[in-house]
C-alpha cells in the first residue's frame, strides 16, 4: 500500500516545485482535481448551480481558485482538495441554518425586492438596485411574457438577481 501511495505522489510530482512539473503530471493532477471536484458539488446541494446567488457564487469562485492550485502546483495537493472539501462542508453548513433561521437567511443570501406592484413601478426600489426602466422593461418582456407594467401585479427582483414576474388576473 506504501508503495502504491509512492508511485501515486511521484506520478503527481508531489514533492516538486511548480515549474518542474511535467505534462503528465499536470494532466493527471487535473484528472484527480476533475473527480474531487465532481465529488465536490455532488456533496454540495443542488441549488449551488441552480440559483447562483452571492452566497453561491462566492463558493464557486473560490473553489475554482484553490483546484486551480492544486493543478498547477502553487499549493500543496492534498490539503487544497482538502480546504475545496472544507469549503463546500461550510456552504452546506450555512445553506442549512439560513434554510432554519429566516433572519441568517437574509443575512447570508440577501432577500427580494419589488420593483412593481399592482402595476405600478417602485422607483426607489429600482434606484437602490440600479435597475433602470428600460432594465425592468426588458426582463418583463422576457420573464413574463408582457410588456407593459400595468400588466404586472408584482415583479419581485429575487435573491437569485433574476426578476420574477406575476401577470395581474383579469
Amino acid at each position: 500500500m506504501a508503495d502504491l501511495l509512492d508511485h501515486f505522489l511521484k506520478l503527481i510530482g508531489a514533492n516538486l516545485e511548480p515549474r518542474e512539473l511535467t505534462f503528465l503530471q499536470i494532466s493527471i493532477r487535473g484528472l484527480v482535481v476533475f473527480i474531487a471536484a465532481l465529488i465536490m458539488i455532488r456533496l454540495a446541494d443542488r441549488r449551488f448551480f441552480a440559483r447562483k446567488s452571492a452566497f453561491d457564487v462566492i463558493l464557486g469562485f473560490i473553489l475554482a481558485s484553490m483546484l486551480a492550485r492544486a493543478v498547477n502546483g502553487n499549493s500543496s495537493f492534498f490539503p487544497t482538495l482538502g480546504g475545496g472539501f472544507v469549503l463546500v462542508g461550510l456552504h452546506r453548513l450555512l445553506g442549512k441554518i439560513a434554510c432554519h433561521s429566516h433572519f441568517f437567511g437574509k443575512l447570508v443570501k440577501g432577500e427580494e425586492s419589488i420593483l412593481i406592484k399592482d402595476g405600478s413601478m417602485q422607483r426607489a426600489t429600482m434606484r437602490r438596485n440600479d435597475i433602470t426602466e428600460h432594465d425592468l422593461l426588458e426582463d418583463l418582456r422576457l420573464n413574463g411574457n408582457v410588456t407593459e407594467p400595468g400588466e404586472v401585479q408584482t415583479a419581485r427582483l429575487e435573491r437569485s438577481g433574476q426578476i420574477s414576474v406575476i401577470k395581474r388576473k383579469h
